[in-house]
């Protein structure tokens, strides 16, 4: 445990750090050493870090790392790791690069050979899907939808028979159409978890069919306002034993003229079923 514990700052090093997405309590007592110890903290807002930094008491050097200058400041920002400095990358709030700057600095200091050392924290995708109450075993983290209809809805239609979780990121504007959208290409039943302003005073987390959600959030404005996860079910395959409401109706009127068996092999070549099925199903009506 000694090992684990040990907080020791490596020169020529690169530290991601997640910081909390909401509640401040959230950041880890690792990432509080690192932030204070490492030579430079490169910051996708260094306004909105330095307050972090600030509530906290540290006392650090930052750098500005952000969408519009990444790939021109990640080779300033390799040459100091190469000159020995430790450097922690820290976003606006979760964990860097997950929909966040970051994955060009640390592609380069992987073809570098320069060490990268991840912080587990928050993220908001995780910290919504562990509560969702869907499937977990297997998810598809896809960030946020295009902004227009139609790349939107090219998107979903890609996506409408991924059996995995889907998880996405929305903002406050667009949900009422991502949502109408999702209904619109996976199903008004597909079912979706709303997970709204995570580990803050209003968070809340509200799981329906996609029509009745959309509903909803229709009837409270507070309720599309905020930071938000979506977490939407994944496409489920029919049972391939279903049977369809057309072959159970001709079943039932041959039956009454034919032997159960007979009439289960006919309804079952009419409808193109398996015969089988349709005589347990009529066995277990008499039996019901």
């Amino acid at each position: 445990m000694k090992q684990l514990d040990r907080a020791e700052i490596s020169a020529s090093t690169l530290y991601i750090v997640p910081t909390p997405i909401g509640n401040l309590g959230d950041i880890t007592q690792r990432a509080l050493t690192v932030l204070t110890s490492v030579d430079l903290v490169a910051a996708e807002d260094t306004r909105h870090t330095g307050l972090l930094l600030q509530h906290f008491a540290i006392n650090a050097r930052l750098f500005a790392l952000h969408d519009h200058n990444e790939q021109q400041k990640a080779e300033l920002l390799l040459a100091k790791l190469q000159e020995g400095q430790s450097i922690a990358l820290v976003s606006d709030a979760g964990t860097p690069l997950i929909n966040d700057p970051g994955y060009h600095l640390v592609h380069r200091c992987r073809e570098a050979g320069i060490r990268v050392v991840p912080l587990p924290g928050a993220c908001a995708a995780i910290t919504a899907l562990s509560a969702a109450g869907l499937p977990s075993d297997r998810f598809c983290y896809e960030g946020f939808l295009p902004a227009k209809h139609k790349g939107r809805s090219d998107r979903l239609r890609a996506l409408v028979n991924e059996p995995r979780t889907l998880i996405f990121y929305e903002s406050t504007h667009r949900l009422l159409d991502s949502l109408q959208d999702i209904a619109t290409e996976l199903g008004g039943d597909r079912y979706v978890v709303l997970a709204r302003e995570l580990t803050k005073t209003w968070e809340s987390i509200q799981g329906a069919p996609v029509a009745e959600l959309l509903a909803w959030v229709l009837e409270d404005e507070n309720r599309r306002k905020g930071e938000m996860v979506l977490i939407v079910e994944g496409f489920k395959a029919p049972d391939d034993d279903a049977l369809p409401a057309e072959a159970l109706r001709t079943l039932a009127l041959l039956q009454s003229e034919l032997p159960l068996k007979k009439a289960a092999a006919l309804a079952a070549e009419i409808h193109g079923v398996k015969k089988n099925a349709l005589y347990k199903y009529a066995l277990s009506q008499q039996e019901e």
